[in-house]
């Protein structure tokens, strides 16, 4: 069961020009809206990564208008973990469990959530706030991550567990954004 308190939200390389060729884009950038807007709700960590930024340009705005305090690590390396940036970012938290989405699935998410799994994350892959160019690779790399370990949930499934009860503030905000 997520818990806020030692999760952290990772968002790969939902960027300018890789938006544009992406399956299902409007839904990629929907979901992975709400997903940055209910881990600040329930003060959840977010990490955002851009890959080779000066080629594929910075991350969309739909997605940095969520998290103006967050700096995106730029790398080179498909998966996340080759980052030192994005290495120190995550041990200085506390979180154990890592929530990943982004783009594209079969490739960055793929191998960063492999590289955590094997040094002992749990990894949940937020498979509505992941996309590939064809839905083909996307399936492909959610059932290879499955196959690994990781775990594969929704938006509104995190959100809710990552909640817990359905009473309050929070449940409140959380619904006006999944709604």
């Amino acid at each position: 069961m997520l818990s806020s308190a030692d999760t952290l939200l990772v968002i790969v390389d939902i960027q300018e020009k890789l938006v544009r060729a992406m399956h299902a884009r409007e839904e990629l950038l929907s979901r992975s809206q709400q997903l940055v807007q209910g881990a600040r709700v329930l003060n959840v960590p977010i990490l955002c990564t851009e890959q080779n930024p000066k080629g594929l340009g910075a991350t969309v705005p739909e997605i940095t208008a969520h998290m103006p305090d967050v700096r995106p690590i730029s790398k080179f390396s498909f998966g996340c973990c080759a980052s030192e940036d994005f290495m120190h970012a995550l041990r200085a938290g506390a979180a154990r469990t890592v929530l990943m989405a982004g783009i594209e699935t079969h490739v960055c998410v793929y191998q960063t959530t492999l590289e955590l799994l094997a040094k002992g994350y749990h990894v949940e892959v937020v498979a509505d706030a992941c996309s590939s160019r064809t839905p083909e690779n996307k399936q492909i790399g959610l059932e290879k991550m499955r196959a690994a370990g990781a775990a594969v949930t929704s938006v509104e499934t995190a959100l809710f567990e990552l909640l817990k009860v359905a009473e309050g503030p929070l449940f409140k905000e959380i619904l006006k954004i999944v709604k």
